[in-house]
């Protein structure tokens, strides 16, 4: 006989944290680039923390994901509960279960989503039943929430100090990131642009453990909005990277990577070691930075409220709230890119993005990153400003399925972008890096042809335009700036630029 079983949905709710255990436990977190959460680690321990970034994710981590959650999951899911899992039965089995509960708490994002962001809690939980570790306590910090601050007594205080704090080391470490993404291609010793990011990024740490511990909320605006406390902290990171020789009339394709946040972000197994295949394979990678994806929710945000002008109580001001935070945003990422000689790429205007979007897919479909896959991969073709795009997105990944749909006619309009949608499982890395590498070639042979024809615009051959290089050294230092004479590739805008011609 078949029974119905009825049961209401439970959202997840942990044990209590509260601010007296705080001496005692251990904030765990992990998901990002290690440069964010190198900086996430500082600006816990500066708010009265303890605080240990997970281990690197491997590929034990995912069939463990799989194995203690769901085998149908994405591998985002899969990597990142199995990750946290092995860590936890590691430190179970050296210490116990009791304690680990007890000296461990998870902190992650958490939304209402289309799909896997939404219910991580629940892999999570599920795979800490199997574990024997329910009692294990996660805070999710909400996206959609700018100040999830609480009672004096609860544990983890997210208030605007906290969350501000963490919005300017999210910057610091993608201008970082895109510098050094810039100049390792094309460095002379190789290691250098590594080593170098390293020191950088030690001294935002640095920076955000000297930060103010506290400050009521109003003060903490202030402060966020008129400190050149990170500034001066981004100066001494540029001196890390002065001192790199480079050779920049390689002749390399340029690679902008999108897709799904956690894929397009991670730099590691779990998306093959994309950006450094790419990078092996004689390629200038473009990564994805966070702040764009803020950046976007914030315009999402914005035409929401536009939609509710007269029907919802202070939509119109809201509306305007938002707006001038997304400026603000923007204006304090400019500013930390300048302070790395304005070497780090500004972010694209969100209303151009929608635009070249809008004749495609939905503005106001919301899953995964919406319309910002497709906007972004017309921007950089028509914008001459990659030879190729690579979008990463889980295999089975509804949001992203839906982008690439579109895509065919994106395509359609634009027949000459180079376009590689990768669906990433976590253990097929053959079969994906093979069908990239068929679009790399292409990429390559674009880029070959354009800097030909670089040479030809500019009246040099290869010998001469090196030897103008030689006779003007800046073009090989790190702070110069390439500019855009038309061409893609940075070979070939150098020589454009040293020709005095353009494409």
């Amino acid at each position: 006989m078949s029974r119905i079983v009825d049961e209401s949905y439970r959202a997840y709710e942990p044990r209590p944290f509260t601010a007296d255990q705080r001496k005692d436990v251990t904030l765990l977190f992990g998901g990002v680039t290690w440069r964010a959460e190198k900086l996430l680690e500082g600006l816990f321990r500066s708010a009265g923390y303890n605080a240990e970034r997970l281990p690197d994710a491997t590929v034990d981590d995912l069939f463990l994901g799989r194995e203690l959650a769901d085998v149908g999951q994405c591998c985002p899911t899969a990597f990142t509960t199995g990750n946290l899992s092995s860590f936890l039965k590691s430190e179970a089995e050296r210490v116990g279960a009791e304690k680990v509960s007890e000296k461990y708490v998870y902190v992650t994002a958490g939304a209402c989503g289309a799909c896997r962001f939404g219910q991580y809690h629940q892999s999570y939980e599920l795979a800490l039943k199997n574990l024997g570790l329910e009692a294990f306590r996660m805070i999710l910090v909400q996206q959609h929430e700018i100040d999830q601050s609480k009672d004096k007594n609860v544990g983890l205080q997210t208030d605007i100090h906290l969350l501000l704090s963490t919005a300017l080391g999210m910057m610091a470490a993608d201008a970082i990131q895109d510098l050094e993404y810039q100049l390792r291609p094309y460095e002379v010793e190789e290691g250098a642009s590594n080593r170098a990011a390293q020191k950088a990024v030690s001294e935002i740490y640095e920076a955000m453990l000297s930060r103010p511990k506290d400050l009521p909320k109003l003060r903490s605006i202030w402060w966020h909005s008129t400190t050149r406390h990170f500034l001066k902290a981004m100066r001494r990171a540029r001196r890390r990277f002065e001192g790199i020789e480079l050779d920049r009339l390689r002749v390399k394709p340029m690679v902008k990577i999108t897709g799904e946040f956690y894929l397009a972000t991670a730099e590691g197994v779990q998306n093959y070691n994309m950006h450094k295949w790419l990078e092996d394979e004689g390629a200038e990678v473009q990564p994805a930075p966070m702040v764009v994806w803020f950046d976007y929710l914030m315009r999402y945000g914005t035409q929401k409220l536009a939609l509710r002008f007269g029907i919802k109580e202070r939509a119109r001001q809201n509306y305007f709230f938002l707006k001038l935070g997304q400026r603000f945003f923007r204006f304090k990422y400019d500013e930390m890119r300048r302070m790395l000689g304005g070497i780090p790429r500004p972010m694209p205007g969100q209303d151009e993005l929608r635009k070249l979007a809008a004749p495609f897919f939905d503005n106001m479909i919301n899953g995964g990153e919406g319309d910002l896959l497709i906007a972004k991969a017309i921007w950089a073709h028509t914008q001459k400003k990659a030879h190729m795009i690579c979008e990463l997105s889980p295999y089975g990944c509804l949001p992203n399925t839906m982008s690439i749909g579109a895509m065919a006619a994106v395509q359609g309009k634009y027949p000459d972008m180079l376009y590689a949608p990768i669906e990433v499982k976590g253990d097929s890395d053959v079969h994906a890096l093979s069908r990239c590498q068929m679009v790399l070639a292409d990429a390559k042979n674009r880029a070959q042809e354009e800097f030909r024809s670089a040479l030809a615009a500019a009246g040099l051959t290869l010998e001469e335009a090196r030897k103008r290089a030689r006779e003007h050294p800046k073009v090989n230092l790190p702070f110069w700036k390439v500019p855009h004479r038309g061409a893609v590739g940075t070979a070939s805008n150098v020589v454009l630029e040293i020709g005095n011609a353009t494409l």
